[in-house]
């Protein structure tokens, strides 16, 4: 198969193509170093041939999210964003309402498989889980649950898949080329 170049300028083949990844852990609570969700999802996303473009850490307020994730969305060096926290129903978590304005087209079917994977391990506790994802400038967006486990299986379980150019019949990263059109 040729490769076709995407327009943040990696070829696309058969091979796996690497993606300049940015993680933001939004926690009122947490500071980086204390941060194992965030550093689960650079370590399983390095282990899957990607490269973490930036990691930082905001409180769980909508403009200090906002702001952070319309950096990396408007830097063209960052192809995909993962989100971790903030995505509960308390008053304080505010994720998906900081992320889902920002979007250009929202994947509905990310929120809905990641709820009924994690129904399989933790049961109706799942319909807490306001995680989403979606696409902004031509830039994937998953935002996912604090947990470090509903982060690792979000991984495991969709994501890792979805970003891998070989994972027939289709692939979020085969998209990429056409996502600005």
């Amino acid at each position: 198969m040729a490769a076709t170049i995407h327009e943040k300028g990696t070829a696309m083949t058969d091979a796996p193509t690497p993606l300049q990844i940015a993680i933001l852990t939004v926690s009122d609570s947490r500071d980086l170093a204390g941060d194992s969700s965030g550093a689960t999802l650079g370590e399983l996303l390095e282990e899957a041939g990607h490269r973490l473009a930036e990691r930082r850490l905001v409180p769980d307020d909508v403009y200090a999210i906002r702001a952070e994730a319309s950096r990396w969305i408007a830097d063209p060096a960052v192809d995909c964003i993962l989100t971790t926290g903030g995505t509960g129903i308390t008053g304080r978590d505010g994720t998906p309402e900081a992320i889902a304005p920002l979007l250009d087209k929202e994947i509905s079917g990310f929120g809905e498989l990641f709820r009924y994977i994690s129904y399989e391990e933790i049961g109706t506790s799942s319909l807490q889980s306001r995680a989403l994802s979606g696409v902004a400038n031509g830039t994937f967006i998953f935002v996912l649950p604090g947990s470090r486990n509903a982060c690792r299986t979000a991984w495991t379980r969709i994501i890792e898949a979805q970003l891998d150019a070989r994972t027939r019949p289709c692939n979020l990263t085969m998209l990429m080329p056409r996502l600005k059109e």
